[in-house]
């Protein structure tokens, strides 16, 4: 099964503040992680991820440097900044929100819709 893409743009903030959270991270590794949190299910690519967070740098929720890889190579290091943390409280008060909503509808069982016998 893989996740609509409606569904995984609309988790992509609050995923990679997540990720963020954790520590600081470079975009393979962002891409990696979604990977691992989503058994593989998650059709996230870099064609999605970098402009994500690009915006989230103007934002002022990341914030980015390059550091040396252990291969040598430049890469941009990505961290969360105290306005991230912030988004990112807020978008799990949303996404607590709708997954409770979520649960109750798929959990209540059948219901009648309005106006019908």
């Amino acid at each position: 099964m893989r996740i609509g893409k409606d569904l995984v743009a609309a988790s992509a903030t609050p995923l990679v503040l997540g990720i963020l959270a954790d520590g600081e991270s470079y975009g393979y590794a962002i891409l990696q992680r979604i990977g691992e949190l989503s058994g593989g299910q998650l059709d996230f690519s870099d064609g999605m991820l970098y402009p994500l967070l690009h915006r989230l740098e103007r934002l002022g929720q990341i914030e980015a440097s390059w550091s040396q890889s252990p291969t040598g190579r430049p890469r941009k290091v990505y961290r969360l900044t105290a306005d991230g943390e912030s988004a990112m409280a807020e978008q799990r008060r949303q996404w607590s929100v709708v997954s409770d909503a979520l649960r109750t509808v798929w959990h209540s069982g059948p219901s009648l819709a309005v106006g019908t016998a």
